[in-house]
């Protein structure tokens, strides 16, 4: 199931939890541990971090579909603008 990001911080997946194992390394490990709280424990910094991948994987998707879109019609665009121009010369 999928909702937008809330503001305070909410996540784009919604649901119930599920308890999984990874293997990471141990020098990451060690560097999560140091930044949890008692307000955030390590299970909430990893899905932080997926996340946030998450979040930069879909937001470079979209500006590469855009990026195809425009190189698409750049010709096009190009030979509008320079009409444009051409015109503009005129008056």
């Amino acid at each position: 199931m999928r909702r937008p990001s809330s503001p305070n911080g909410g996540g784009i997946f919604v649901g119930m939890r599920v308890k999984t194992s990874v293997t990471i390394d141990e020098t990451v490990l060690r560097a999560i541990d140091r930044a949890t709280s008692p307000e955030r424990s390590r299970s909430r910094i990893l899905e932080d971090a997926a996340r946030e991948f998450l979040r930069r994987r879909s937001r470079a998707a979209r500006e590469e579909r855009d990026l195809r879109i425009l190189d698409a019609s750049a010709e096009a665009l190009n030979l509008e603008m320079e009409d444009v121009l051409r015109f503009q010369g005129d008056v």
